[in-house]
């Protein structure tokens, strides 16, 4: 084991800690909420999905926020899909907000994204220190993302449709809708579908099958064939039909994983009688990329956002998310494939 990989590794105290910081969570005092300092950093923690996973921002300024808004909105009893579901709102109304170009406008935006994002921190956290997390409320939260970045390029097409391209005599027009769909459609949503499957898996290696979202095809599927027929479900037949397809996706770029991930499960049973060292070399391979998928999902795509619409260049977004991003993503991609067949070789 070299030195890198040495100290990625979670000391004793760390476990210690996290195993204290679950046991407080139960308590019902702490779930009520207090003023207490050391009460709210240990109910901070609780609701971090890991320290690999979250992003320096989200830690230090997103998530502490989305906390005390979580502690506000349990005492009210509000469940967490209903704060998802305000979050729409928000997002749509940023969307609204950038397409305009003086800059109260788009400030208006810039503070009801953030509003939106805080409401997407808050209905995790709700959710992981109450125990409501669920599939569909995980899906309902992809969702409202997507809403909320469909109505931010549909205003910035919009926005820019009467704009010259910069250099030429040309307005955007259908340029600027052809630049945002392969943008949003092509780029983003593809990036950010991986970004997430990636995010997953650590954590399925990292605290076992109950400390990660990791859903398949296969399962999925199973549930669609079951609704069949059934009466009054149409809405959950619809609900897992979509979410079977979007599992697919990401299981048909990850080949070299599936193939991996099938050999663990054929010689070991589940991934909890993994062997801890084989455990620990995908997490010292995977945690480098980390980085990767938080740069791919929301944070830097809203200053980007914030940016260039103050700076009256939101075509500068869609050009990034072509290329850096696209880039980014084909690195990610590969080294973790990679990965996964370096360690199929292993087995």
């Amino acid at each position: 084991m070299t030195k890198e990989q040495h100290n990625n590794r979670p000391s004793v105290q760390q476990k210690v800690e996290d195993t204290h910081t679950a046991e407080r969570v139960n308590s019902p005092y702490l779930l009520e909420g207090t003023a207490n300092k050391t009460d709210f950093m240990s109910l901070l923690r609780a609701s971090f999905k890991s320290m690999d996973t979250e992003e320096w921002l989200d830690i230090y300024f997103t998530r502490p926020i989305g906390l005390a808004f979580a502690l506000f909105w349990h005492r009210l009893g509000v469940h967490p899909n209903s704060i998802t579901i305000l979050s729409i709102f928000l997002g749509i109304g940023a969307g609204v907000m950038f397409f305009f170009t003086d800059t109260l406008h788009n400030v208006l935006g810039i503070i009801l994204l953030m509003l939106a994002n805080f409401c997407d921190s808050t209905d995790g956290q709700l959710a992981r220190l109450t125990r409501q997390q669920s599939m569909k409320g995980r899906c309902l939260d992809g969702f409202a993302g997507d809403v909320w970045f469909f109505s931010i390029y549909l205003a910035i097409v919009l926005r820019l449709w009467c704009q010259f391209i910069p250099g030429t005599s040309m307005v955007w027009g259908p340029w600027g809708l052809a630049l945002a769909a392969l943008a949003g459609l092509l780029c983003h949503s593809s990036q950010s579908s991986l970004s997430d499957y990636y995010r997953q898996i650590h954590l399925y290696f990292l605290k076992g099958r109950e400390g990660s979202d990791l859903d398949s095809y296969e399962n999925e599927h199973a549930i669609v064939e079951r609704l069949k027929g059934k009466k009054g479900v149409f809405w959950d037949r619809a609900f897992h039909s979509n979410y079977q397809r979007y599992c697919k996706s990401q299981e048909r770029r990850t080949p070299a994983f599936q193939q991996f991930h099938k050999a663990l499960i054929e010689k070991y049973g589940n991934i909890d009688k993994v062997p801890q060292d084989l455990k620990d070399r995908f997490l010292a391979g995977s945690r480098p990329l980390m980085p990767f998928t938080n740069i791919m999902t929301f944070n830097s795509r809203a200053i980007l956002i914030y940016i260039t619409c103050l700076l009256n260049c939101p075509w500068v977004y869609l050009l990034i998310e072509v290329s850096l991003y696209s880039l980014l993503y084909i690195y990610m991609h590969k080294r973790h494939e990679d990965l996964c067949r370096h360690l199929m070789t292993e087995l």
